[in-house]
């Protein structure tokens, strides 16, 4: 984008150089007010004018609402059409081939019958004897078509067992119904799983496997505490008490001779509280747990998309963010009136701000600009970024053989720096807006959530080995030839 097409940063800019010049001759330049700034920048920009057009949103939020058809066919076409809006935006055409191919595959999950169940937990808790009890006494009895499969074991700590445990989490989230199997009350560890499963609206039963490991009061002392542990995020008839594999019991028998026998048998499998819930679930709720389940994919494949699309996007505001802070730099380090090196970042904030909307589909008009860059100004020096990053960048540069150089070589790395900081804020806060087709004004700023992004950012460009090479750049952009001495940088 040729800087002569830019009204805003070409009228501000000049405009200072022009009053800097004015003062030169006549010293009649006064202080400027907060109103003369913006105004004397309106004068610099002549009209600019968008006119106002429909505005067709894209909310890439997790719903709240019920699961239904209609819901889920509703994400289905966000999706879609965020994945449409990319394409307008990218020439990956592989990554958006790939992104339409699963789009179209939701559309015909939503129809599936068989129902996918996923049997998680920890090891040693009785997942694997669990699974080969339902799949030769009770699969073979269900009309409908049920598909068990057995996650890896989770919480094991092994780090070569970590990528085990993502899948195992993976494979429950992509599954319609979990079993999540424990044997005895929830530690920590399993109810914060659980709790990460149950916010992606997963439906999952839970089982106290190995009940007959503990006399009969403590199994039901075990269950209600368990039932009270995961009390409203579960129902009472989602947890069940099991023995997939009930340890061999000795009978001992008396004869009619008075002699006895004895020989260890082994019981029969007790599923029947999980076998009855289990029926239930099925006969109600198949077809919302199917729902459910592409619900959950239409999410993930919107913040795919959306992924995308900030990266593409991203890749296309840095080139600016970085022309913005060189043109800072150059007016800061040539101009040396506080008040119109003012005046000139003003200007540059603005045409930041119109030039990254333009990039993120938050289009602004004039006015919203300034009022936007006035904004960005008042969030640094509230939260003492000004003085914090030109102090900083002051004792980098101390000690060295500058005079109107070294000065200037402060105000213009504090200006390219801070202008760098509004920057990368304002990416963060759009990635975070709805993504729009908005061609007319942006939405208005929520000022609590730009001032966390810009101390988020400022957190984390203010390392000494970031600031020191920053400001190296900057000074060897500003006077490349400068006869003076070279600038050393403390290490410290």
């Amino acid at each position: 984008m040729s800087n002569w097409q830019r009204p805003i940063l070409v009228g501000g800019v000049g405009l200072s150089f022009s009053l800097w010049a004015l003062q030169s001759l006549h010293h009649s330049v006064a202080q400027l007010s907060e109103f003369g700034v913006v105004g004397a920048i309106a004068l610099g920009t002549g009209l600019l004018l968008f006119q106002k057009k429909n505005v067709k949103k894209i909310d890439v939020s997790l719903t709240t609402s019920p699961v239904d058809r209609e819901t889920v066919d509703k994400a289905i076409a966000q999706a879609e059409s965020l994945i449409s809006f990319l394409e307008t935006e990218t020439e990956n055409h592989n990554t958006i081939a790939q992104l339409r191919q699963r789009a179209a595959h939701l559309k015909t999950d939503l129809d599936r019958q068989e129902i996918q169940v996923a049997v998680t937990g920890g090891k040693g808790v009785g997942k694997t004897k669990l699974m080969q009890v339902l799949e030769s006494t009770w699969l073979p009895q269900q009309q409908q078509s049920i598909v068990l499969k057995e996650t890896p074991a989770l919480f094991v700590s092994a780090e070569t067992n970590s990528e085990a445990e993502t899948v195992a989490k993976e494979m429950a989230l992509a599954a319609d119904l979990v079993l999540f199997v424990t044997a005895g009350d929830l530690t920590e560890t399993e109810f914060q799983v659980l709790q990460q499963l149950k916010a992606a609206s997963q439906r999952i039963m839970l089982v106290f496997n190995k009940q007959d490991q503990y006399l009969p009061t403590e199994r039901t002392l075990v269950l209600q505490q368990l039932r009270q542990r995961v009390a409203g995020r579960l129902s009472a008839d989602d947890v069940v008490a099991i023995a997939s594999s009930p340890a061999p019991m000795k009978v001992r028998q008396h004869q009619s001779d008075e002699s006895v026998q004895e020989w260890m048998e082994q019981p029969s499998p007790d599923l029947f509280a999980l076998s009855e819930q289990f029926n239930q679930i099925l006969t109600q709720d198949a077809q919302k747990l199917v729902w459910a389940t592409t619900m959950r994919a239409a999410v993930a494949l919107k913040a795919e998309a959306k992924q995308e699309l900030d990266r593409v996007r991203r890749d296309r505001a840095l080139p600016v963010i970085e022309q913005s802070q060189w043109i800072a730099a150059a007016a800061a380090f040539a101009n040396p009136v506080p008040a119109l090196d003012l005046l000139a970042t003003a200007a540059i904030s603005a045409q930041l701000v119109k030039d990254l909307g333009e990039i993120y589909q938050q289009k602004f008009s004039l006015q919203q600009a300034q009022a936007a860059a006035k904004m960005l100004g008042g969030l640094m020096l509230k939260l003492g970024l000004v003085e914090l990053s030109t102090q900083t960048i002051g004792s980098l540069l101390k000690g060295n053989a500058f005079t109107y150089v070294a000065g200037g070589a402060v105000q213009g790395v504090s200006a390219a720096y801070l202008t760098r900081l509004a920057g990368l804020s304002l990416i963060e806060y759009f990635q975070e807006q709805e993504v729009s087709t908005n061609e007319a004004t942006g939405q208005p700023f929520n000022l609590d959530r730009l001032g966390q992004k810009l101390q988020t950012v400022f957190q984390q460009n203010q390392r000494a080995a970031f600031l020191q090479g920053f400001a190296q750049q900057v000074v060897g952009y500003l006077a490349p030839k400068s006869p003076q001495p070279e600038v050393m940088l403390n290490q410290s």
